[in-house]
C-alpha cells in the first residue's frame, strides 16, 4: 500500500442485499471517482443534503457498527466491511450509492465486496496516494482494553480478544503485516458474530433485525449454531482485525504504522484516530 499512485475501480458495480440491523433492503452501487475524491456514500433514496464522507471524524456511532453522518444528520451504518475491502484492494477513490440508511451485511465478512471490486476492475490514477506515517505512540483506553498506535515501515495489526465466557472463542490473537500477509486470502472471508443470548435484547432496542446464520456467526455457550462452522479455526479474531482495518481507513489515506489492540471495538478504533489527528506531532503525511 506505501509508496503508490492512488487507484479507483474501472467499472460500475452493484449488489443487493439486507442491513443487519435495519432488516431493511439495500441496494449498493460502487462507482469510479476522480483522484482524490476519497470514498463518499451517497444516499439516492434522498434529493438533498445526501453525501457522506468516508472521515472518522463523521462517526456518529459506534455500538455494534460504524456509523457515518454529515452535518445535515443523514446517516450510513456499518460502514466497516465495505472500507475494509476498499482498503484490501488499494481503492482510494470512489463513490459509494446506497438507498437506504445501512450498507448490505452480504455474508458478513468483506469477501463480496472485494469479489465486486475485482470484478469491476482497478484503475490506477496519475496523483501520489496519501500515507500518514506514524511519528509517535498514541494509546486510548477503556477499562481493560486498549488500541494503540506506534511507528513502523508498514501497516501492521496485532490484536487480540478474550472471551473467557466460552470455549468456543477464549483468548485468540492474531498478526497481520500488510506487506506480507493477503487481505483477500488471509482477512476478508471472517465473518461478524454474535451471541444467541444476545439476539432478542437487541431486536428490542432496534438492532440485530436482519441477523441471521446466513450473515453472521452465532455462537450459543460452547457452540457454534452454523451448520458449516467457521472458516478459520481463528475467525472471530480475524473478524476483529477486518473491522479494524476498515475503522481505521477512515483516516482518509493509508496508514503507515503499527495497530496493537487488545479487545477494541468500533468505539475504541474511532477514538484512536480522533485522538491521533488532534495531535500535530504524533503524523506526517509521507512524501
Amino acid at each position: 500500500m506505501m509508496n503508490h499512485y492512488q487507484q479507483t475501480i474501472a467499472h460500475k458495480v452493484s449488489c443487493f442485499g439486507q442491513g443487519v440491523h435495519s432488516g431493511v433492503q439495500v441496494h449498493l452501487n460502487i462507482l469510479p471517482a476522480d483522484e482524490n475524491f476519497g470514498i463518499k456514500f451517497i444516499r439516492t433514496d434522498l434529493s438533498e443534503n445526501n453525501i457522506i464522507e468516508a472521515k472518522y471524524s463523521n462517526v456518529s456511532n459506534t455500538q455494534l457498527c460504524t456509523v457515518l453522518a454529515n452535518e445535515h444528520g443523514v446517516s450510513v451504518s456499518t460502514v466497516e466491511h465495505l472500507m475494509a475491502a476498499l482498503w484490501g484492494c488499494g481503492i482510494d477513490n470512489a463513490k459509494i450509492e446506497v438507498n437506504n440508511q445501512e450498507l448490505p451485511i452480504m455474508d458478513g465478512s468483506s469477501e463480496p465486496f472485494v469479489f465486486l471490486i475485482e470484478s469491476a476492475g482497478i484503475v490506477t490514477q496519475n496523483a501520489k496516494r496519501k500515507i500518514i506515517e506514524i511519528t509517535k505512540e498514541v494509546t486510548v483506553k477503556e477499562g481493560n482494553a486498549y488500541i494503540t498506535l506506534i511507528p513502523s515501515e508498514t501497516f501492521e495489526v496485532e490484536l487480540s480478544i478474550d472471551f473467557p465466557d466460552t470455549k468456543v472463542i477464549g483468548k485468540q490473537a492474531y498478526y497481520l503485516d500488510a506487506g506480507d500477509s493477503s487481505f483477500k486470502n488471509d482477512i476478508s472471508r471472517a465473518r461478524t458474530f454474535g451471541f444467541a443470548h444476545e439476539v432478542e435484547y437487541l431486536r428490542k432496542i432496534g438492532l440485530a433485525k436482519g441477523g441471521s446464520l446466513e450473515n453472521a456467526i452465532v455462537v450459543n455457550g460452547d457452540e457454534i449454531l452454523n451448520q458449516d462452522g467457521l472458516r478459520f479455526k481463528d475467525e472471530f479474531v480475524r473478524h476483529k482485525v477486518l473491522d479494524c482495518i476498515g475503522d481505521v481507513y477512515l483516516a482518509g489515506g493509508y496508514i503507515k504504522g503499527k495497530v496493537q489492540a487488545y479487545c477494541s471495538g468500533h468505539k475504541l478504533n474511532n477514538m484512536l484516530l480522533r485522538k491521533l489527528f488532534s495531535m500535530e506531532n504524533a503524523w506526517r503525511e509521507a512524501a
